[in-house]
């Protein structure tokens, strides 16, 4: 007991010292708000919490969890961060989203959360002024693309400042938790698609019935015990439901895909991701000599969709990702030779790659 007792004491006093070095990293941080203010100058700068992670993984020698430390201090950072300039940051809502998840993620706890009603009004909301940033889900793993956050970027000037990659688990929930009284299913168009092998075993007959989000489904469970909703385990918890089965998505390893937008250009973290779109003339092999400059400059394309133009029947514009930096001269000069080829092109941002 004496050891217990000593080691215990050791902790008081570590636990002590660490906030004291808490504070006085708060003060820096002021400090820094302070100048950013005065040159006017960007209060979040995604590339350098990149470059502070990095370096702490690289430095740790344990027994602390090397995974642990972009948890605790993504937190020390978002509370920093809100002494210097409280973010502002719109989501798909209500909380509880998987979208929501992914603001945690990114700002942390200390970021002021605004929830808004679809996609749009996201990118609305950013380009009003009324957020900093704007979290919107852009494809998932399994069931591909969110076509209407595609949509969005072709009449909006905001700019893509990082990816937040999600990993994601639907749960069954209701008010009982019993499977036997569940009369309807609610939940968003994505999460019932990737969890329809497993509806389709487990609830034949039963309507399933789409909604805006999974956490408005949860929400809508919470007075209605023949009601369930397919949402995340944090819906569970801040509606007061029981998880009647876990993980029923069709496929275990199933991530969504998130970008983070904003007004402002991000400059090169080292390890960077360009997204693009363009239209390009209508004769034949245009596509692929746009695709081929890419080719000849030695650049990589990590993704290529494509949506129609809506101005013209059968034009299509085309969103791709390429690894490198706006900044980078070989990703300047293909984007160079690409803008001769087409009708039209426009740079969505260059960002960290998501981790």
């Amino acid at each position: 007991m004496k050891e217990l007792e000593k080691l215990r004491l050791e902790i008081d006093r570590i636990d002590s010292e660490i906030l004291r070095l808490l504070n006085e990293r708060a003060k820096a941080a002021i400090g820094i708000g302070k100048i950013k203010k005065e040159e006017k100058m960007a209060a979040h700068v995604p590339q350098r919490e990149r470059e502070i992670f990095e370096r702490l993984e690289k430095e740790n020698q344990g027994p602390f969890p090397n995974e642990a430390i972009r948890v605790v201090f993504r937190e020390i950072m978002s509370a920093s961060l809100s002494l210097e300039h409280p973010l502002r940051v719109a989501y798909l809502g209500p909380k509880a989203t998987f979208t929501y998840l992914a603001c945690m993620k990114q700002f942390g706890v200390f970021a002021d959360h605004i929830p808004v009603n679809s996609i749009k009004e996201v990118f609305s909301v950013v380009e009003r002024g009324l957020a900093d940033y704007g979290v919107v889900p852009i494809e998932n793993s399994t069931e591909g693309v969110v076509n209407h956050t595609l949509d969005m970027f072709v009449d909006s000037n905001l700019k893509i400042t990082s990816e937040i990659l999600q990993e994601v688990s639907h749960h069954l929930l209701s008010l009982t938790g019993n499977l036997a009284d569940i009369k309807c299913v609610y939940s968003h168009p994505q999460p019932i698609a990737q969890c329809s092998g497993w509806i389709e075993k487990n609830l034949a007959g039963i309507p399933v019935v789409e909604v805006s989000s999974t956490a408005r489904a949860a929400e809508m469970c919470v007075e209605d015990p023949s009601a369930a909703a397919i949402a995340s385990e944090l819906a569970a918890q801040l509606y007061g439901l029981k998880i009647i089965r876990s993980h029923i998505e069709d496929y275990s390893s199933n991530f969504t895909r998130f970008l983070v937008i904003a007004k402002n250009h991000v400059e090169r973290s080292g390890k960077d991701k360009t997204s693009v779109m363009f239209s390009i003339k209508d004769k034949v092999g245009a596509l692929y000599s746009c695709l081929k400059t890419f080719t000849d400059c030695g650049i990589n394309l990590t993704k290529i969709e494509s949506r129609p133009s809506r101005k013209k029947m059968w034009e299509y514009i085309f969103f791709v990702d390429i690894e490198g930096h706006i900044e980078d001269e070989k990703i300047k000069n293909a984007l160079d030779k690409l803008e001769q080829q087409c009708t039209f092109l426009k740079v969505l941002g260059s960002y960290p790659v998501g981790e």
